[in-house]
């Protein structure tokens, strides 16, 4: 089963920049009741869309780096990331709908 892949700041740019798929990015710390909502929520995400999508997950108390570089300023902060390139951000504790929703929108459509 896919899971959320703990990523540090030296392993961002081949992690996520230099990704084959698209990656969502969890920036978040261990203190943040918010994140603590959302991580089963990204869990179950990372099972439901395995080999489509990558969940990666910072940790900003031991990798501030990407996130001071990308404007962080709170957490959880949500980026949503394709062929390098980040396509929208969510902050807070979004409902699994809206994740989904801005998951969707990286995804290729398939006819047929």
């Amino acid at each position: 089963m896919n899971k959320p892949l703990h990523i540090t700041d030296n392993e961002f740019q081949n992690k996520v920049l230099d990704a084959s798929i698209p990656v969502v990015v969890d920036f978040w710390a261990p203190w943040c009741g918010p994140c603590k909502f959302i991580a089963p929520i990204l869990d179950k995400i990372a099972a439901d869309f395995e080999d489509k999508v990558l969940i990666a997950k910072v940790n900003t108390d031991e990798n501030p780096e990407w996130a001071t570089k990308l404007g962080v300023q709170g957490i959880p902060t949500l980026l949503f990331v394709s062929q390098g390139e980040i396509k929208s951000r969510l902050v807070g504790a979004a409902p699994a709908q809206q994740i989904i929703a801005k998951i969707n929108e990286l995804l290729p459509v398939t006819t047929g």
